[in-house]
């Protein structure tokens, strides 16, 4: 059931959106390929247990039967024995002289081998000294060898002599004699670690005497171990029979262990190159390959020049290949885990297992032989790690950039702008943004993969949305402090110079320019995506592009608009108010406001971009209009019959047009402001045409709202409430189908 759920999980993960059950094909070709490694591994590997298990049970059989016959003949040795004290005559005597003889001759024999002791080992000193010399070829290291194995066997049965003697005096001055022993072991172990660190060194340079000697050594010690570790098996397991023999009583010698301290140091010696690798993989991962080439040369050298040199049961070309794919495994394995591994590493890891397999196929290991799964089947797991790694790494660089933004907009000092090759102001960050993008792309693109790349653009478009909105929530809340009615002007010209900016930004992400040759970023963007997906995401793609693009439209203009906004609220906060009132027929309002865009212009049209002066111009034109229609709620607004409001209208709207007529949009601009006719019209006509004016009102303008109408007509000095209910009567009549927002839908 717990396998189940669990298949049911992984499918889950790996088939996330409706687009990947495209991969199920490539998935089921993946899962076969791994199962019929898997199974290849198993089969070998039940071989081998079969085998394996098989031999051990001959042998123990054949033990057994060893076992057997062996105590038979002790048993027979032993009655042979008792009978033979039976029959020779003072045989007690006789074994008691022998005891005392025997006694004797060790205790000679011990004597001069303790009396001896120093000088020998002055001696064995006096060669590794000499070998301290030459380390590459150690003339001296048998013979030293053979003189230390007498020592430690001398060492060894004193002490063990002494422990029977229960004498503690006596074992500690024994103790203190054979101290200086160890010391000169410990030397010769090093001689030894030595060469077994450098037994590549030692085949390449065809030193083949060393290697020779230093197999002598190893095997000889791994001979010695493996009597005393059966020693001690007999010892544990008969301790009734080997209690009644003394010569399975007598070895004082411990197991020493020098075969595994040889393997252990081929361990250690490849463990370094693993360690220098390290350093060289994470400057250049893409080197991979050639930081690792010394790992298939010294299998090389094992298998052409180690392999007649040492003992055959030892199987050295096995040995090595076994502890070398093991720490190969472990290194790899390490680096997939490190969660700061960068994806070009994860790449690198990846793409290098195919190669490693390779290479040890042509040095007569297949994949199956190797057992160990070098990267534990692990591959499709680092695909998808990769791409989240990559993913990661967008994320993590856009919340540095965004904070950055943030940081500079809201503190706003000087320099925290740019200006580009045409003198717009611009931020610091956006060319940063669309270059990390792009090496991102690259990343995700040399995996080979269409479903990283794919991934990886996802994540990408849902950043630079993600961006977009976060601009715009931004410039909201830094300008909704310019937006109260006591606001103060400290730091508003800055503000508008970061709108200007960001409105520039938004532009160059998306400014096309065939006939120059020009590319926005966004477009420079698609053309690096598009040959690392398939056809079928291009069209995906193609939409979620438009919405971007409509998005940086959107934030630009958004910029312009809030621009905007700020110079009628602040600029114009003591102008507007005066419109339609009795100051209106004697001050020049307009003309007040039309010398401030003047200037406003002149200031920022050298930092913004072109396309936006006129989008700017045409904000502040549709602002004014509906500022200027919206002044009819003014407090004191009155129009009356006796003056002249209506030249006064007509004087507004020609000075206006006096300074929008300079600009591209001046047509469409004109043709948004003829609403103010019917504004007039309404205000001029007789009371009982005013239902028929605002009947032609209404099927011009069909969003024009009642209430502003009638804000209008209560500003006549003869309205009265018939007037407003003929107009009510009116737009109960009036049916008009509802087409795109005219002016009048902003005007409230």
């Amino acid at each position: 059931m717990a396998d189940n759920e669990g298949v049911t999980v992984e499918l889950a993960e790996l088939l996330r959106h409706p687009e990947d059950l495209d991969k199920i094909p490539f998935l089921k070709s993946e899962f076969i390929r791994k199962k019929a490694a898997v199974d290849g591994q198993l089969k070998v590997g039940l071989k081998e247990q079969l085998e394996i298990t098989q031999s051990g049970m001959n042998s123990i059989g054949d033990g057994q039967r060893t076992v057997n016959q062996i105590k038979e003949e002790l048993m027979k040795i032993d009655k042979l024995c008792a009978e033979s004290q039976n029959m020779i005559r003072d045989f007690p005597n006789i074994n008691l002289v022998s005891q005392v003889h025997r006694n004797f001759t060790q205790v000679e024999t011990m004597k001069a081998n303790i009396e001896s002791f120093d000088s020998r080992l002055d001696e064995l000193a006096r060669l590794l000294s000499e070998d301290d010399q030459d380390l590459e070829n150690q003339p001296n290291i048998l013979n030293v060898h053979y003189g230390l194995t007498q020592l430690r066997d001398i060492r060894d049965d004193a002490m063990d002599q002494i422990k029977r003697a229960s004498d503690a005096s006596l074992e500690n001055t024994l103790q203190n004699h054979f101290e200086r022993l160890e010391d000169v072991v410990n030397w010769f172990d090093e001689h030894i670690g030595q060469a077994c660190m450098n037994l590549i060194p030692l085949v390449q340079t065809d030193n083949k005497s060393m290697i020779v000697r230093l197999a002598v050594i190893i095997e000889e010690e791994e001979k010695s171990d493996k009597k005393v570790q059966a020693l001690q098996d007999a010892q544990r397991d008969y301790k009734d029979l080997a209690s009644r023999f003394k010569s399975m009583n007598t070895s004082a010698r411990q197991i020493r262990g020098y075969k595994e301290k040889f393997t252990k140091a081929i361990e250690l010696s490849a463990q370094q190159n693993f360690d220098s690798a390290e350093e060289k993989f994470f400057e250049d991962p893409d080197k991979l390959s050639k930081i690792m080439a010394w790992f298939f040369n010294d299998l090389v050298a094992v298998e052409q020049g180690m392999t007649e040199l040492m003992p055959k049961k030892w199987k050295i070309y096995k040995t090595y290949t076994d502890i070398y794919h093991s720490l190969m495994h472990n290194w790899l394995i390490r680096r997939i885990d490190d969660p700061n591994l960068a994806p070009p590493h994860m790449l690198a890891i990846i793409e290098w297992t195919e190669k490693y397999y390779g290479k040890m196929n042509k040095l007569g290991w297949s994949q199956e032989e190797l057992q160990l799964p070098v990267l534990d089947n692990r591959e499709i797991e680092l695909i998808r790690d990769y791409r989240e790694l990559i993913v990661k790494s967008v994320d993590e660089w856009m919340d540095r950039m965004l904070t950055t933004d943030r940081k500079s907009f809201a503190e706003r000092k000087e320099g925290s702008l740019d200006n580009d090759e045409h003198g717009y102001f611009r931020t610091k960050t956006l060319g940063d943004m669309w270059r990390m993008l792009r090496e991102q792309l690259l990343v995700a693109g040399n995996s080979g993969r269409t479903d990283v790349a794919e991934g990886v653009i996802d994540a990408m478009f849902t950043a630079l949305k993600t961006r977009q909105n976060l601009w715009q929530k931004m410039v909201d809340d830094q300008s909704a402090k310019y937006k109260t009615p006591t606001a103060e002007q400290d730091g508003l010209q800055v503000l508008q110079d970061w709108l200007v900016a960001i409105a520039n930004d938004q532009i160059a992400c998306i400014d096309d320019n065939a006939e120059a040759g020009q590319m926005g970023y966004l477009s420079r963007f698609q053309r690096d995506f598009e040959p690392l997906v398939s056809p079928k995401y291009i069209a995906q793609a193609n939409a979620e592009l438009e919405n971007i693009r409509d998005g940086f439209v959107d934030l630009g203009t958004h910029c312009i608009t809030t621009f905007v906004s700020l110079i009628f609220i602040i600029d114009f906060r003591s102008v507007l108010p005066e419109f339609f009132t009795a100051k209106w027929y004697t001050e020049y309002g307009m003309k007040r406001i039309i010398t401030t865009f003047e200037d406003y212009v002149n200031d920022y049209q050298g930092v913004l971009h072109s396309s936006l002066l006129d989008v700017f111009v045409e904000e502040l034109a549709d602002e004014l209009l509906v500022r200027y229609l919206s002044s009819v709620r003014n407090k004191g607004a009155k129009f009356r019959r006796g003056e002249p409001f209506t030249d006064k209208f007509k004087d507004d709207v020609l000075t206006s047009f006096d300074f929008f007529g300079k600009y591209p949009e001046f047509a469409t601009i004109k043709r948004k402001w003829r609403v103010v006719d019917y504004l007039v019209r309404m205000l001029e006509s007789d009371k009982t045409a005013v239902a028929t004016v605002y009947e032609a009102f209404k099927r011009e303008y069909w969003d024009v709202q009642l209430s502003w109408v009638e804000s209008a007509l209560r500003a006549r000095d003869d309205y009265d409430r018939s007037m407003l209910s003929s107009v009510k009567a009116k737009a109960t009549e009036v049916y008009v189908e509802r087409g795109p927002e005219t002016i009048m839908s902003k005007v409230k």
